[in-house]
């Protein structure tokens, strides 16, 4: 597996596409057209006694799984870069001949929005075959014979892809594209009309070629067969094709669960949701977004199974990679979180999931590894790493990762966390050491220290009282 970023889009190549690109260069380098008889590589191409008939072939089977790779990969960063104008952010992974690519929201996009992320595939793919063949016209220069080859067979296999994506049939952008309208202003009717009429398409062409040509004839029968499970599932009833109409006060009262949840307010977020659950006939969609609500409210809370609980609860909507990490890290499987740490690095990569990664990998006491990620703060990784042991109630684990991070990182809120953890484990007497290192290190917020309830175990401690009042009596204070 391959995964690089474009932007910020996290890109991630399946060995299978990588696979069927080498399969299909090496039939086109026997079969392949001639486009510009009597130059390369064509010439040495089409003589097998030629000096420089191997080199050539290689040089051409490399050149055609380059050009089948950035074909479909730019149609799927056109799907990327309109969910990218919706304001959301897109992953792509290749595989196969193909590629699929998913928003990483659980929101639902509009028809609108959908019919435009599933028309920027094939709209990628035409420009590109525009871009190709105006640079094979009017830049690539007569004898430039590489860059002539290259860039007239990219014009002709986006031009192709973006047109056999457009073919109505089920899996394929077309389909996708009729569907989505025709359900949208024709409802259950313009649905199954879809779908019948990808059967149809389907039919005439497994028996064009049956003969004629075979493996298109077996594509399209598997197309046809997902057109007729479809059109039959939705007949029946079993697929709800039409959108229920929404009630206002249900939506409504999402919204202030959610506004709540993005305050902090987490009780009356936990409230809302837990509301919008015991309603009679609640639609699916909104049982698996009040599941969702309350998910997070569970990770915010630091309850990990009750995190995990409801996030398995909802439907059709991809739960955040770093918030099942998460979830898990609470839990202390930290195997499983570490492998969803990363992941939710490459998808998002933003800093936050950085050092929560860092956080992880210091839990698996693989230090070195987390301090090596690229752009890594020290302090702030021993922070994520420690925070998560506390929340947990693993004390002593805390405070021996927090006093660890202090050799790497000499900072007051290290110190002051390890203190904190050691309070919480009735190790009174490392609690105050860590306060005087946490004050030595320039930590100065007496009020705090004084209120804070992870440290009421040393309330009337006189070694306590007296750090407090030196504290209350330094120049800074």
């Amino acid at each position: 597996m391959l995964r690089f970023r474009l932007g910020d889009i996290p890109v991630e190549v399946r060995f299978s596409h990588l696979l069927f690109c080498v399969l299909l260069s090496t039939l086109m380098v026997r079969d392949m057209p001639v486009l510009e008889p009597g130059v390369w590589p064509y010439v040495a191409l089409h003589d097998t006694a030629h000096p420089a008939y191997g080199r050539t072939t290689l040089l051409v089977a490399l050149g055609w799984v380059g050009l089948l790779f950035s074909a479909v990969l730019v149609h799927e960063l056109g799907h990327a870069l309109m969910l990218r104008a919706f304001g959301l952010r897109p992953s792509v992974r290749l595989l196969w001949l193909g590629g699929h690519t998913r928003p990483q929201t659980p929101a639902s996009l509009r028809w609108y929005q959908h019919a435009l992320f599933t028309a920027g595939g094939p709209l990628a793919g035409f420009f590109l075959a525009l871009g190709a063949l105006g640079a094979w016209r009017y830049l690539a220069p007569p004898d430039a014979a590489a860059a002539r080859f290259l860039l007239s067979w990219c014009f002709l296999i986006n031009f192709f892809w973006t047109l056999f994506n457009l073919i109505p049939v089920p899996t394929l952008d077309g389909g996708t594209l009729v569907t989505t309208l025709a359900t949208r202003f024709f409802g259950k009717a313009g649905f199954l009309a879809a779908q019948f009429g990808a059967l149809v398409l389907c039919v005439g062409v497994v028996a064009f070629g049956a003969q004629r040509a075979p493996v298109l004839a077996l594509l399209f029968g598997l197309y046809g067969l997902q057109a007729l499970r479809l059109f039959l599932s939705a007949a029946r009833g079993q697929l709800r094709v039409e959108p229920s109409p929404v009630p206002a006060p249900l939506a409504n009262a999402l919204k202030q669960a959610r506004g709540a949840l993005a305050d902090g307010r987490l009780e009356e977020a936990r409230a809302g949701g837990r509301r919008l659950l015991e309603t009679p006939e609640l639609p699916p969609e909104f049982v698996s977004r009040a599941h969702h609500l309350l998910g997070w409210v569970a990770l915010k809370e630091g309850q990990g199974r009750a995190a995990l609980d409801h996030f398995s609860q909802v439907r059709r909507h991809p739960v955040e990679t770093h918030a099942l990490a998460a979830a898990f890290s609470l839990l202390g499987d930290e195997p499983r979180a570490l492998a969803l740490w990363e992941m939710a690095w490459s998808e998002t990569h933003h800093p936050t999931v950085l050092h929560e990664y860092a956080g992880s990998l210091i839990r698996a006491e693989r230090v070195q590894a987390a301090l090596g990620l690229p752009g890594v703060q020290p302090e702030a990784a021993f922070l994520c790493a420690g925070r998560t042991l506390f929340t947990r109630g693993a004390f002593s684990e805390a405070a021996a990762v927090s006093e660890a991070g202090l050799a790497h990182a000499p900072a007051p809120r290290l110190a002051y966390d390890a203190a904190c953890a050691h309070a919480r484990a009735r190790h009174l007497g490392d609690a105050v050491r860590m306060l005087r290192r946490a004050a030595e290190l320039g930590f100065e917020d007496v009020s705090y220290a004084a209120s804070d309830e992870d440290l009421a175990p040393l309330h009337g401690h006189p070694e306590f009282e007296t750090w407090l009042e030196g504290l209350r009596k330094s120049p800074s204070a």
